[in-house]
């Protein structure tokens, strides 16, 4: 990332989530930049603390006691990037996810208008529900209304994306930028401490490689052939992008989706993992769960008109070379 024009080495710009899968690579790249970099994460007893093992931060705080640490350093905090949730899409305590996911969230978000902060934080593609109403990012109260996620997580990301679009439409205060990104579907390295929740490039590519057998869904869906459903892949270095270029122009402000604008189907996901690990592919196809066949989206695509149309012109990788970037990465 170069570097970012409008900030200083002095000012200093908060990461929530500094550690996991997204916030981690942000938090890299904005380091590289040479800004002063305060990560927000728990580490507990795994090995998350490795995706910053190679960073130079500034600080490294719990989240606990963020808001503490902010009172006393909010004239020298420039930008807060709101990486932080629970990200699971099967999460069953909504209590948790309301905690987590929404009153964080707005807590953030009126600090940062409080205190003129500039604030980007992730959003989701899975408030698109099943993609009946489609994939635009339109950001007026209306176009937002009808939108019916599928599981609690996604409705936590929209219960946050309605109210801060319904506080900007209404001219009530706001930061002075502020940005939520409808991430779709993300793969890339520094994601294995997520579990059974890591994309499905980082799931199958041990498998490939070790010539074991990758479990696909079969399809459900008359419309769709086994592996047929379509998902967009993003590359996790196309996000980071997308992050700095909104650094460098404070002036953008809204709701972005952030994918590649084109819809892939798993098994060319699969096929593109083979051909960057060196191997055939072996696979199998399995039912999806009964318990999670009603809250299955068989295509998403993002529509990222928006994002080009103010400004944004870094391209976003294909499918296969975003893969091989990746394979390559962490061999």
């Amino acid at each position: 990332m170069p570097a970012i024009t409008n900030l200083s080495g002095d000012d200093v710009v908060v990461v929530t989530g500094g550690a996991g899968f997204i916030g981690s690579h942000i938090v890299g790249a904005l380091a590289d930049a040479g800004l002063r970099i305060v990560a927000v994460d728990h580490l507990r007893s795994g090995d998350k603390w490795r995706n910053l093992q190679a960073v130079q931060l500034h600080d490294l705080i719990r989240p606990d006691i963020l808001f503490e640490w902010l009172r006393g350093h909010r004239d020298k905090v420039a930008a807060i990037i709101h990486m932080a949730a629970i990200s699971s899409t099967t999460e069953r305590d909504v209590d948790r996810l309301v905690t987590h996911n929404i009153r964080l969230s707005l807590d953030l978000w009126g600090w940062c208008a409080a205190n003129a902060t500039r604030f980007i934080y992730a959003s989701s593609a899975a408030t698109y529900g099943d993609g009946s109403c489609g994939f635009s990012d339109e950001q007026t109260p209306a176009a937002l209304a009808v939108l019916r996620p599928l599981n609690a997580y996604g409705w936590t990301k929209h219960v946050v994306d309605r109210r801060i679009v319904d506080d900007w439409a209404h001219a009530r205060p706001t930061p002075p930028q502020w940005a939520g990104l409808k991430f779709f579907n993300v793969y890339g390295s520094n994601e294995t401490h997520k579990g059974d929740m890591q994309s499905v490039v980082s799931k199958i590519f041990p498998l490939v490689r070790a010539g074991e057998i990758v479990g696909l869904f079969k399809s459900h869906n008359p419309g769709y052939r086994d592996g047929g459903q379509l998902r967009d892949f993003v590359y996790v270095r196309d996000c980071v992008a997308t992050v700095g270029w909104l650094l460098e122009n404070p002036v953008v402000s809204g709701l972005f989706n952030v994918g590649t604008g084109t819809a892939r189907s798993f098994l060319d996901l699969v096929e593109a993992v083979g051909a960057a690990a060196g191997c055939v592919p072996k696979i199998r196809f399995v039912d999806i769960p009964a318990a999670l066949r009603d809250k299955y989206q068989y295509f998403t695509q993002a529509d990222i008109r928006k994002l080009r149309t103010a400004g944004f012109d870094h391209p976003f990788s294909s499918l296969e070379d975003g893969v091989r970037d990746y394979v390559q990465s962490i061999q």
